[in-house]
């Protein structure tokens, strides 16, 4: 009786971990495809604009200009949602004198096809070829910014190009070790198909650098925000703001705001 408990607690377990590795993409990525709202709703004049990726995949973007000839921010958005759940981000860089691209992932909004980690890269890097060649706008004036997932997205783009900044917030270390840590009873490291190195990406980042977190982060612990920092080189801030993963820039709005022109006055203006 013993050994056959063992043996269906072991088939049970290998049935979990197959699972597990055949549907870990549902628990990286949460696309939705309507978009809600633009700028326009907000008050902001804005330009829908047509990215496409190095394999010819067809990327959904909006261009909303700064009021004044200042710097852009190159947004790369967390795992869920669509561009269109972010325009209190797109209202607080455009108060602080900057413009933005910001775009949908493969899979994400209306964009097409399907969301994978080499996919994402591939999106940011249009983005990025959109602003330097279409827009001509020199490297020094172009931000990274990478909020939660975006994080390791916008910090692989710092390794490959030499953006006047680089600013990760809410990120995690790698897929990894956040896997491991909110499943601990899995092989996670063994059988993830992901990897999203953010703290190896920070660390070859060759500009300054601003790391945000929230100690009250539910879902990414601050802990992760601290390595990040300090794999970060020099000249690298830390933020500390207040709030939920999915808030706490809202919620700290005032000292996130100020942190952010702190930074840029500091390292850009």
């Amino acid at each position: 009786m013993i050994v056959k408990i063992l043996i269906a607690v072991v088939v049970i377990y290998a049935a979990v971990v197959a699972l597990a590795a055949l549907f870990q993409s549902r628990l990286v990525y949460f696309p939705e495809g309507t978009i809600a709202a633009t700028p326009s709703d907000i008050g902001l004049d804005y330009e829908r604009v047509a990215l496409t990726t190095s394999d010819g995949v067809a990327l959904d973007a909006w261009f909303v200009p700064a009021e004044e000839d200042g710097p852009v921010v190159l947004f790369c958005h967390g795992n869920a949602g669509n561009i269109s759940h972010r325009l209190d981000t797109i209202r607080i860089l455009h108060e602080l004198g900057l413009g933005v691209l910001i775009f949908d992932y493969r899979g994400y909004g209306r964009s097409g096809g399907s969301p994978s980690e080499e996919g994402t890269y591939r999106d940011a890097e249009a983005a990025w070829e959109y602003l330097t060649t279409e827009r001509s706008l020199p490297p020094n004036r172009i931000i990274l910014f990478g909020r939660s997932l975006g994080g390791p997205i916008a910090a692989y783009l710092a390794t490959r190009h030499d953006p006047a900044a680089l600013i990760v917030e809410s990120a995690f270390t790698s897929i990894p070790d956040i896997g491991a840590a909110a499943y601990p009873y899995l092989p996670v490291r063994l059988i993830s198909r992901y990897d999203y190195p953010t703290e190896t990406y920070v660390s070859q980042a060759g500009c300054p650098v601003l790391v945000i977190h929230s100690p009250s982060d539910e879902m990414i612990p601050f802990e992760h925000g601290r390595a990040i920092y300090g794999a970060a080189p020099e000249p690298k801030e830390l933020l500390t703001i207040t709030g939920t993963h999915n808030e706490g820039f809202l919620a700290s709005e005032q000292e996130y705001s100020s942190g952010l022109e702190s930074f840029l006055n500091e390292h850009l203006r």
